[in-house]
């Protein structure tokens, strides 16, 4: 990965495997006002900003984007840093970004909302719905698929076929789920016997093929229509074979090992396809969360069996499609975090209808625990 992301090595887009020092990056976010609701709101906001511009000051980051939703019910968001190192134009707060592997949430519950409606069981041998199309298809089940412990092979643990990584020119190469699915399965996996858990993004491919082949429409088309219509989510995007983001957003960019920073903005993201491609904004992905944990997309029993976490020795518990975070106060947050180069995401929920949704433009020098730990004690505890 490049030399200035180790911080957020629990942003798992494209990541094979997850460090335990997840907890520590969680607490990444907020910022500015949007209402002021009371003197302790106005407090809240103001302490966020200066930790925000800390952020910026000691070149953890060349742009955040930040909003939560503190324990009374108020809303803030806000920014730091530039969209654009070159001209020095401030980040906007409403900016769009790459959410990387958030999109799993977002795939997960179309799978699950077919679930719901019995066109397949979370039991099912995927091979009955994908015939051939899995190696062991028939002992490896919707569940294992959906949690991360089918143990197939990730296909970005392969040299130049992460998102995480500087491609140069290959980067606006376009892929189908099918080549991502051949490269995954070329070799056989490799995994110690007591491994039982494993992070791939070969998962959420299969993800993608389960939704097309039982709805017969590209799974994209089935998130705008299950999911981004009905809770008006008119800033988040598939974005398939298009290379930019919408206006505005905030440049992404990657330190290179001889030293050379080079602007990673603009990439194919079909390399991630169900896996990690979309992209959103701050606002929308509480909508989503508010929508998903209130139980507006889902039955109660499949919500439930969503929610119903494992755990991964990766720093987080793993649901289907979901991250669940225990801060050392006690509280717990769920959501999931997510990283493309340039761009690492993290949109997280407790609850109570605490949020924190956030976007950061890496900088050259990780910021230290304590701050960020900080972000998570103010927001949740």
């Amino acid at each position: 990965m490049i030399k200035f992301s180790r911080w957020t090595a629990f942003a798992v887009s494209g990541a094979a495997a997850v460090s335990a020092a997840a907890t520590v990056v969680l607490a990444a976010l907020d910022a500015r006002t949007a209402q002021p609701q009371s003197n302790r709101t106005r407090s809240s906001q103001d302490g966020f900003q200066e930790m925000l511009n800390d952020l910026v000051r000691t070149k953890g980051a060349t742009a955040v984007l930040l909003r939560v939703r503190t324990a009374g019910g108020g809303e803030w968001s806000g920014a730091a840093g530039t969209s654009d190192v070159r001209t020095g134009r401030p980040a906007d707060p409403a900016g769009y970004f790459r959410i990387g592997s958030v999109t799993k949430t977002f795939a997960a519950t179309v799978l699950l909302q077919l679930v719901d409606e019995g066109r397949l069981r979370l039991d099912d041998p995927v091979a009955e719905h994908l015939p051939g199309v899995v190696p062991d298809g028939e002992r490896i089940t919707v569940r294992q698929i959906l949690q991360h412990t089918s143990l197939l092979r990730d296909y970005m643990s392969d040299p130049g076929w992460s998102t995480n990584r500087w491609r140069g020119a290959q980067r606006f190469r376009s892929y189908k789920p099918d080549r991502l699915l051949a490269q995954a399965f070329r070799t056989p996996a490799q995994n110690s016997p007591d491994v039982t858990w494993k992070y791939s993004n070969t998962n959420y491919v299969v993800v993608g093929k389960l939704i097309e082949r039982l709805t017969g429409r590209p799974y994209g088309e089935e998130m705008g229509r299950r999911v981004l219509r009905p809770l008006r989510l008119t800033q988040t995007i598939v974005p398939g074979d298009r290379p930019g983001l919408p206006r505005p957003h905030a440049h992404g960019y990657a330190l290179l090992p001889d030293g050379r920073t080079v602007d990673a903005t603009r990439m194919n993201p079909s390399l991630d396809w169900a896996a990690g491609e979309m992209i959103s904004t701050t606002r929308d992905l509480g909508r989503f969360l508010d929508g998903l944990l209130g139980g507006r997309l889902l039955s109660p029993s499949t919500l439930a069996a969503m929610r119903a976490v494992r755990p991964t020795g990766a720093g987080f518990a793993y649901g289907l499609g979901l991250q669940e975070y225990a801060l050392p106060c006690g509280k717990r947050m769920i959501g999931h975090s997510g990283q493309l180069l340039g761009y690492t995401t993290y949109a997280l929920r407790s609850d109570d209808g605490r949020q924190m949704n956030l976007s950061v433009n890496l900088g050259s020098s990780p910021p230290p625990a304590d701050k960020l730990y900080a972000f998570a004690g103010k927001v949740f505890c």
